[in-house]
């Protein structure tokens, strides 16, 4: 073979090579965007003692604070907002959090963390739509929400009477996830 098919060979593999990387690349992606439920990220909290929250409550009522989360029973810390269309579909299914005897009865307590939201305007929508939570603490700057991993809301936490972390729902609750997930999530880090 001459010299000069051997450079034109070489030269043609070093032109389809990018195009060959992109494809491989596109397949990969394509592969990734199907490999699973997106609300089943895991997180780096769980087992771990749950992060410093001291917020300021809504109309004057005490807020939230590192003592909310090692009383001996467990918390389950909601991360909503009133202009999140996701929190308002979730929230129906809080209110049946709230009310659920079993629940109650193990002194499972809801905790709302209001994020980068008005306090006027988490008052309309609690008003509106009812109000679930025992305490509501006021994240203005979303900083509670980055020290505790939220991606975006709504975000729900189960915290276990020490302050550990047992658990982390990403996105909205819905009657599904609610019975089948989030509650025996609950109910496991009551034993």
């Amino acid at each position: 073979m001459s010299e000069g098919k051997a450079t034109a060979r070489r030269r043609g593999w070093l032109a389809a090579l990018p195009l060959i990387l992109f494809v491989a690349l596109a397949a990969l992606l394509f592969v990734r965007l199907f490999a699973g439920d997106a609300s089943r990220v895991p997180s780096a909290l769980i087992g771990r003692s749950a992060p410093s929250l001291d917020l300021p409550g809504l109309d004057g009522k005490p807020g939230l604070s590192d003592s909310d989360l090692r009383q001996g029973h467990v918390t389950v810390v909601n991360v909503f907002a009133s202009w999140c269309q996701p929190c308002r579909g979730e929230h129906e299914f809080l209110m049946a959090l709230a009310r659920d005897p079993q629940l109650t009865a193990k002194g499972v307590t809801l905790l709302g963390v209001a994020q980068k939201d008005p306090p006027e305007n988490v008052r309309r929508f609690l008003g509106a739509l009812g109000d679930p939570y025992a305490k509501v603490g006021l994240d203005a700057d979303g900083r509670a929400g980055i020290d505790w991993g939220v991606y975006g809301v709504p975000e729900t936490f189960v915290v276990r009477g020490d302050g550990t972390i047992a658990f982390k729902q990403i996105g909205p609750i819905d009657a599904e996830a609610l019975e089948s997930v989030v509650k025996p999530a609950i109910l496991n880090a009551t034993n």
